[in-house]
């Protein structure tokens, strides 16, 4: 089975000079090096609309990168009863609140037992939809809310909705650190230079930006809230991460945790216990790709996350002392 692919991006102003085949990787993070590396060589890859082959032809500035090919399908997702917490349900869009442990997609190392696995149980038509209408990501371990198209006309419009940053996406984070006030990361964000599997606040990345405010001070600790303008892989843990200010729990970017000093040996218990980011995609709001309604959702904070928070106004009551007002 063969599936069509069609893809389009605009070079930055970062990634000016830049060979073709990093401009690609960084675009399309989504596929292989080498995968993008023989769409090149195919003729499957133009710039401006001119065919390009040679991977190392540069590339400039507001250049239009297309990429139309073909690719066989190397594994099928098979259906598999997989609990689902549906928030919001019709004939074109299907609203989850995803659990934490969750994989989204198939990949190395998670055969099965993801989120695509389940939508092929829970709406077998889905699987004629390219990625079973899957048209945005949440980490593994990042709980919270996202939408997922059903048809292939309700993917095309939610696709295009999420390029022109029309979907609205809010999250609340719990990071290290004492923050006094909200504000923007506008850093680029691409594939880390030496480790593989991370991303890095990076010139030659892709634009990001991630808006936050606080919502609740804690005494060496911050509730946040968060809302996406663009949505790159790890994005909210890598800018927070940037301005020093690391998720709690964060198993790549966070490091070990820190208690402040004092802290009961309770307290310290419930940080080294929280064992993923402390991250949730709390709001959702669209116009539906069908009915052109403004539909908005929000899912309650998950469990570990509000234990964690009483945890924190626990600490932060014993110490007043140390709070910044």
């Amino acid at each position: 089975m063969t599936q069509e692919i069609n893809l389009k991006s605009e070079i930055s102003a970062t990634q000016t000079g830049q060979r073709l085949d990093q401009a690609v990787a960084e675009l399309f993070a989504d596929y292989s090096r080498t995968r993008l590396k023989e769409w090149i060589l195919a003729g499957n890859v133009s710039i401006d609309g001119e065919v390009v082959t040679r991977p190392r032809e540069k590339v400039l500035e507001a250049q239009i990168i297309e990429i139309n090919a073909q690719i066989e399908e190397e594994t099928v997702a098979e259906a598999q009863a997989i609990d689902l917490d549906i928030v919001y349900e019709d004939d074109h869009i299907l609203v989850i609140n995803k659990q934490a442990g969750l994989v989204v997609h198939p990949g190395a190392g998670n055969h099965d037992g993801t989120l695509m696995n389940a939508l092929l149980h829970h709406c077998p038509n889905i699987e004629h939809v390219p990625r079973a209408g899957i048209v945005h990501r949440l980490d593994k371990d990042t709980t919270g809310l996202m939408v997922v198209a059903k048809t292939v006309e309700a993917q095309t419009h939610l696709v295009a909705a999420l390029q022109a940053r029309d979907i609205t996406r809010e999250y609340e984070a719990i990071v290290m650190g004492t923050m006094t006030a909200g504000g923007t990361v506008d850093e680029p964000i691409g594939r880390h230079p030496t480790k593989r599997t991370h991303m890095a606040v990076h010139h030659s990345g892709r634009p990001s930006v991630t808006h936050y405010r606080v919502a609740e001070k804690f005494r060496a600790h911050t509730r946040l809230r968060l809302r996406l303008e663009t949505g790159r892989t790890h994005q909210i843990r890598v800018h927070m991460a940037h301005i020093g200010h690391v998720l709690v729990g964060d198993p790549v970017y966070g490091g070990r945790p820190k208690p402040p000093k004092s802290a009961s040996p309770e307290f310290i218990e419930v940080l080294k216990g929280f064992k993923r980011q402390a991250l949730h995609a709390i709001r959702l709001e669209l116009v539906h790709p069908i009915d052109l309604e403004v539909m908005s959702w929000q899912a309650p904070i998950p469990d570990d996350m509000v234990a964690l928070t009483k945890a924190l106004r626990k600490d932060t009551e014993e110490h007043p002392e140390d709070m910044l007002y």
